[in-house]
């Protein structure tokens, strides 16, 4: 299946201490880059955020956010912290040697002071089970996205491909025609040119354009590719970057058949192709 590497996934989940949540944003990249915004209390678990992510996408930069959302039901129970106790009273003391006559701190005062009042540490063995099926319901959900996502650009460049394998079919009969006519009207040039020169020059001449001004080979380069990419799509998976090698190897053929062309059927349908291919060229950028 072709994914996408545009995709959104937002789950949660309640833990002993709150809410916890897991948010995936995904767009296009060349390789696979992962960024996390995690909660400081929730630190410990972005390896194993980090391993299920590299086990499920190959590319796309992958923005990644892990939080609490606690409720005040849930919120742990607040426990004093002895040395921040001691630190604020020697910090009250010397304030006092320097303010006098300012008034003490109140008990209320002292317990909103930052570290005083400080929760309990979170227990790491308990939350892990709950960061890891969360980590994958987000990841199934993400993968999911990206793959409604990449059937829809699967089928456009496939639209593209079918749409040249079309336009090579309906100008190939007219190859034939087309440098006959052309040869034609060169040899009454070489005539012209070359005045009492015999035949055989103007036949040797006629040679080397032939040989030169040939498209088949082209066309035939270009029905491989097609087939190639068609069936890329149809094997699935990493395809990205196999596909626009694909586009690249097209446009340098149709650029060679633009350069090559005797007639200008045949030159509309290589500016018609380079439109395709660079079409498929944007689609596969977004695809993984």
């Amino acid at each position: 299946m072709i994914q996408s590497m545009t995709g959104y996934a937002a789950v949660s989940a309640d833990s002993p201490r709150g809410r916890l949540s897991l948010e995936l944003r995904s767009v296009n990249a060349r390789f696979l880059d992962l960024q996390f915004r995690v909660a400081e209390e929730l630190r410990a678990f972005e390896p194993l955020v980090r391993e299920a992510i590299a086990a499920r996408l190959a590319r796309g930069k992958v923005d990644c956010r892990l939080f609490f959302n606690e409720s005040a039901a849930a919120q742990a129970p607040r426990q004093l912290d002895p040395a921040a106790l001691a630190r604020l009273r020697a910090l009250g003391e010397e304030a006092k040697k320097a303010f006098p006559d300012a008034a003490a701190l109140s008990l209320a005062d002292v317990l909103r002071w930052p570290g005083v009042a400080a929760e309990p540490p979170l227990d790491e063995e308990t939350l892990r089970p709950a960061v890891a099926a969360l980590s994958l319901r987000a990841l199934d959900e993400l993968v999911a996205a990206r793959s409604r996502e990449g059937a829809r650009l699967a089928g456009i460049v496939l639209g593209r491909l079918r749409a040249m394998r079309s336009r090579l079919q309906d100008v190939r009969p007219q190859i034939p025609q087309a440098s006959a006519a052309y040869r034609a009207k060169l040899a009454e040039r070489l005539r012209e040119v070359l005045g009492s020169a015999d035949d055989e020059r103007i036949r040797a001449e006629l040679a080397v354009f032939a040989a030169k001004s040939d498209v088949d080979e082209e066309i035939e380069r270009l029905g491989a590719h097609l087939a190639e990419a068609e069936r890329v799509l149809e094997a699935g998976g990493a395809a990205g970057k196999r596909l626009d090698f694909l586009a690249q190897e097209l446009n340098r053929e149709a650029n060679t058949l633009a350069s090559k062309a005797a007639s200008a059927p045949i030159a509309d349908c290589a500016l018609e192709l380079k439109l395709l291919i660079e079409q498929i060229r944007e689609q596969a950028q977004n695809i993984e």
